[in-house]
């Protein structure tokens, strides 16, 4: 799991706790399984979903309720042309020109209907599983249905290195992951893109911005006296307009990102160490190499 997936999402469920919703997480086993993650082993599968943290299980539900279920698939399915659900697959980070299996088409297909069938009134997914929930909307024109789903769709870190737009499982280089050891992590911000002075498409300013921030509400830098001294940021353009006009150099920047992931990530690792269950787990998971995930 990456630290979009840990971290960000927690925040982004909080405010959402916070705002009054009832927020319901679901591990999408079946949804892996079509997109041959973990070499479409259901049972690794559920296991790294043991490992990551148990939710509810999608595939647990859609079994038990089954009659209602496949049929919102099927008029899904019925009603669209077979470019418009290519053009979804973008979800499973397929290009629309990879060679797709017929259960990578259906992946969209369920995945539209998984909005109606766990009756979601909010669907707080990134950016890129917007096409499938606008199509869901859509979908509400076709069937005539009042009560549209709204869509909240949030930011996507970008990968550590230059012109990674999204950060990838399969490049372990271009992401903190939630179980990174502490020398990791700071290896992994020290390599990462941070030029002085830009900010635009600077992945160590988006970590400060989306993650630091909203889980601390402050960014300290500790500099030497001569370079200004230890400052401490409460909001982020007030570290933007330090960083372009060079008070706060890379340098400064990078350990200080590092000493804030760190500390985040720390009862994580702590977890995983005392827990005897959640060791056991990570044994097992960490045998199966980033390419399968």
């Amino acid at each position: 799991m990456h630290i979009a997936q840990g971290v960000m999402k927690t925040i982004n469920v909080n405010k959402l706790i916070s705002a009054g919703c009832k927020v319901k997480i679901w591990i999408a086993d079946w949804f892996a399984f079509l997109n041959n993650k973990m070499d479409a082993d259901l049972e690794k599968i559920q296991t790294v979903g043991r490992y990551l943290i148990e939710f509810l299980w999608s595939s647990e539900e859609i079994t038990s309720r089954a009659h209602e279920y496949w049929p919102i698939v099927m008029d899904i399915a019925g009603r669209n042309k077979l470019s418009r659900i290519i053009r979804c697959c973008q979800a499973m980070g397929r290009r629309e020109t990879h060679n797709l299996t017929p259960a990578q088409i259906f992946y969209p297909c369920m995945q539209w209907a998984d909005i109606f069938f766990l009756k979601a009134d909010i669907c707080q997914l990134g950016m890129d599983q917007r096409k499938v929930n606008v199509l869901a909307r859509e979908y509400c024109d076709d069937i005539k249905r009042k009560n549209k789903p709204i869509i909240l769709s949030h930011h996507m870190l970008p990968g550590l290195k230059k012109g990674q737009e999204k950060m990838s499982k399969s490049d372990p280089s271009s992401a903190i992951f939630m179980e990174d050891e502490e020398a990791d992590v700071i290896q992994k911000i020290d390599n990462a893109y941070c030029p002085p002075k830009v900010v635009d498409k600077n992945p160590c300013l988006e970590y400060i911005n989306y993650i630091v921030f909203p889980w601390f509400n402050e960014f300290r830098v500790e500099r030497s006296a001569e370079n200004g001294g230890e400052k401490t940021f409460t909001s982020f353009d007030e570290l933007v307009a330090d960083y372009e006009k060079g008070d706060v150099q890379p340098a400064d920047l990078q350990p200080a990102l590092s000493k804030a992931l760190n500390r985040i990530l720390q009862p994580v690792r702590d977890h995983f160490k005392t827990d005897e269950n959640a060791k056991a787990l990570f044994e097992r998971v960490k045998v199966w190499t980033f390419s399968s995930l």
